[in-house]
């Protein structure tokens, strides 16, 4: 069996179908950032990129890059052991994916990365559990390892915060479709780990994530200036928002 045709684990992909359904609920429009990402990732390094998925979760960035670009190579790193247990069940026997538990506020945490650069650093949805002062130091030490000409891309939410009128109107109609949505059956962020916390399989996992974040980190968001300004303070050559919707963008810095 070639890597491109790795089976993939029932079980597994039920639980990472779970968790993109969940996510969408929250963001509609998530595959349309994770296309225009990777289009990026194509355009500056072709099509067997090296990727970190930074934060990885249950590897929903390199379950889009390995579907895309059948030659790259993936390492997800995160400190959630209920995500990563997920990861790890969905990716068993694909080579072409590594998956490394660290804290990304441990200053040592690329130690723990099987390669010192990459062609791209993709993220999603994540780093807004990181205050401020912290995330500026996660942004240069992914610079050093970031080759040159390669990309960090970071998306996540960065309201705006000029706009009320107009971001009450979109909360108003997010909110109804989510009622809607959750009256079908689809399950937000607190019954998705109730239902994993209920799994025989994942229950003493869950339990040590929440032993380790609690119900949720104390983190911040930043507006995407913010963002491009410490990309360009870290070292990246150029940074701007690639990508742009009323609460949420995709912020790049190109080394």
């Amino acid at each position: 069996m070639t890597a491109t045709t790795t089976a993939r684990d029932p079980y597994w992909q039920a639980w990472q179908d779970s968790w993109d359904r969940q996510q969408q609920w929250y963001l509609p429009d998530r595959e349309e950032r994770f296309r225009v990402m990777l289009d990026l990732v194509e355009a500056v390094a072709g099509t067997a990129p090296v990727v970190l998925d930074l934060a990885c979760g249950t590897g929903s960035i390199t379950d889009r890059v390995l579907r895309r670009f059948p030659g790259a190579r993936c390492t997800g790193v995160d400190l959630d052991p209920a995500l990563l247990t997920i990861a790890r069940g969905h990716f068993a026997g694909d080579a072409r994916a590594t998956f490394v538990t660290a804290d990304l506020t441990d200053p040592g945490w690329l130690d723990a990365l099987p390669h010192r650069s990459f062609d791209a650093v993709l993220t999603a949805t994540a780093l807004h559990w990181l205050r401020a002062e912290p995330l500026r130091q996660l942004y240069g030490q992914v610079a050093g390892v970031v080759r040159e000409g390669g990309v960090l891309m970071n998306a996540d939410h960065m309201p705006d915060g000029g706009t009320p009128r107009l971001d009450e109107a979109e909360r108003a109609l997010r909110h109804a479709r989510q009622e809607r949505e959750r009256a079908e059956g689809v399950l937000d962020w607190e019954a998705w780990w109730q239902a994993a916390a209920g799994d025989e399989r994942l229950a003493e996992a869950v339990a040590r994530r929440f032993e380790i974040y609690g119900s949720h980190a104390d983190g911040e968001v930043q507006p995407p200036e913010w963002h491009v300004q410490a990309l360009r303070a870290a070292g990246f050559g150029e940074a701007r928002t690639v990508w742009r919707s009323v609460t949420d963008a995709v912020v790049l810095g190109l080394r």
